[in-house]
């Protein structure tokens, strides 16, 4: 009798334990900020098969729970502006999902992969931690049609090759086209042809992303085009990374603000993003005259020295123009030929050099670094009154303008390292510019909405179990200009697909990422 009761009991605890659970995992007492800009609520969340199939009262069967107690759980941040195609070279994007970015938008400022299907399809034979997705490169695939020959319109031939380009990297799953209009070859294009690639991204629902042509002097003027483009090419524009660069510039953002309202008043889709430093980071190129870089023969031109001091005296000018009496503004990123003098601006890495910190010694520094194989930069050069500007509007983005960061290498711009956590460190918890649930949305439901990312950037039933969870009152930023390499803190979890990479600040070595493609689920 003893031993069948016995044998009953097993049976029934088999039984028990045979149950599957209705959840893989609930985010238990936290407050939830769903990335709508409604206010946030206290909450559970529940999680199955990849997806988020409940918020609010949870009480079934769950696999995993995590106690959220204290802490705000929200969608995983969307980074709409970066450089992160090296994410294949380093796929755990460690300094991306450390501040709670889930999804990188690739293929900004006109350079993207060319082969969209291809790149996807190696991402995801490889694995990689964030979800990735990205913009067709206009400076790509007009380099491609053109050669090296940049400074004209293209061929008729050569348009049709770029359309078809950008209809394939569409067909693909592109989010739609980028512009990088201070760089080559973009720099050289014409407006209408720009509006004859924005037809194509627009047939297939893309959106236009442009670092424009100018964001200083000329800044009306390049947003004149932008919205010719978005006009004549019937899609959404996008301002990337606005700001107002040089002394002479500043304290123009309402008037900004005000053109890009005005263009919205007679129904142009216009938004834009920014990143919350007062510094940009490119190449040092940029200091050039474009016309001395075009065709690949700058050093051609920096041999001869007719040419060379062609180039001192145009920099001058250029220098006279901007309201900077020299290049101190601009410090050196990453110049591989002679790494000692990373982290110097150019003044100081021509005294190391040369001995004298002359604006022509200066100028002579910049030219032959050039000549040396290039080297990025972080330029100093925006107000922090017109950033907050900006960052009030309530189309704003918030994104890095970063690359995926090899930890130690250089001394890079520390948005890579801290964007979205300064973000709550500095412009919600100190400053009060932005609430919570108003920061959160910038990331989330306002990049995913203009960029058509479906099923992402909100907490709802259905969508992909992107999700952070952090200390609101201890999130930080501790990257610097002077020692960027650090990682933010004050991430408890972070979720990409329903799988954990980010616990307790440290990167997991998951790597659930997947390839987003335009509409796509």
């Amino acid at each position: 009798m003893f031993s069948r009761a016995l044998g009953l009991v097993a049976v029934v605890g088999c039984a028990v334990a045979s149950i599957a659970a209705d959840y893989d995992l609930v985010i238990r007492n936290g407050r939830v900020i769903d990335g709508t800009g409604n206010p946030a609520r206290f909450a559970d969340v529940a999680i199955k098969d990849g997806r988020i199939v409940a918020v609010g009262r949870v009480t079934a069967n769950v696999s995993r729970e995590v106690d959220a107690r204290g802490l705000v759980v929200a969608p995983g941040f969307i980074d709409v502006h970066t450089h992160a195609e090296d994410i294949d070279e380093l796929p755990l994007g460690e300094n991306f999902v450390r501040m709670g970015v889930t999804t990188l938008v690739l293929g900004n400022c006109g350079g993207s992969i060319r082969n969209v299907a291809e790149f996807f399809h190696r991402l995801e034979a490889t694995n990689i931690s964030p979800n990735v997705s990205t913009l067709i490169g206009h400076g790509t695939v007009r380099g491609r049609a053109m050669g090296g020959d940049f400074d004209r319109p293209p061929t008729a031939q050569e348009l049709t090759e770029m359309k078809r380009l950008v209809e394939q990297g569409m067909n693909d799953g592109a989010l739609g086209l980028s512009t990088g209009l201070i760089y080559l070859p973009g720099t050289f294009s014409k407006t209408d042809e720009i509006i004859e690639l924005a037809k194509v991204a627009a047939k297939h629902g893309g959106v236009y992303a442009s670092h424009m042509r100018s964001e200083s002097g000329k800044i009306f003027d390049s947003l004149d085009e932008l919205f010719r483009i978005a006009r004549e090419g019937a899609l959404p524009a996008h301002v990337s990374h606005i700001k107002l660069s040089g002394k002479s510039n500043w304290g123009q953002a309402d008037k900004v603000l005000s053109a890009i309202e005005r263009a919205r008043a007679v129904g142009l889709d216009i938004t834009q993003d920014e990143y919350a430093y007062t510094a940009s980071s490119t190449s040092i190129s940029t200091l050039i005259p474009k016309k001395y870089r075009e065709g690949g023969k700058f050093a051609e031109r920096y041999a001869d020295l007719k040419i060379r001091a062609q180039m001192t005296k145009d920099m001058k000018s250029t220098r006279e123009r901007g309201g900077a009496k020299d290049y101190s503004y601009a410090v050196i990123a990453e110049y591989k030929k002679d790494r000692s003098l990373n982290g110097l601006n150019i003044a100081q890495a021509a005294k190391k050099l040369h001995r004298s910190g002359s604006l022509t010694t200066q100028i002579e520094t910049i030219l032959e670094i050039q000549n040396n194989g290039g080297a990025s930069a972080v330029f100093h050069g925006m107000n922090e009154e017109d950033s907050q500007k900006f960052m009030q509007h309530p189309n704003t983005m918030l994104a890095s303008d970063s690359g995926v960061r090899k930890f130690g290498s250089g001394v890079p711009h520390p948005r890579g390292y801290g964007n979205n956590a300064r973000i709550f460190a500095r412009y919600v918890r100190e400053l009060h510019v932005l609430r919570p649930e108003d920061a959160i949305r910038r990331m989330t439901s306002l990049p995913a909405t203009t960029f058509q990312i479906k099923n992402r950037g909100v907490l709802r039933d259905g969508a992909w179990a992107d999700i952070v969870v952090f200390n609101l009152e201890k999130v930080q930023d501790n990257a610097t200009f002077n020692d960027p390499h650090h990682y933010a803190t004050g991430f408890a979890h972070v979720f990409v697909n329903g799988v954990e990479v980010v616990k307790d600040d440290q990167h997991t070595g998951a790597k659930p990422g997947q390839c987003v493609r335009r509409a796509l689920d």
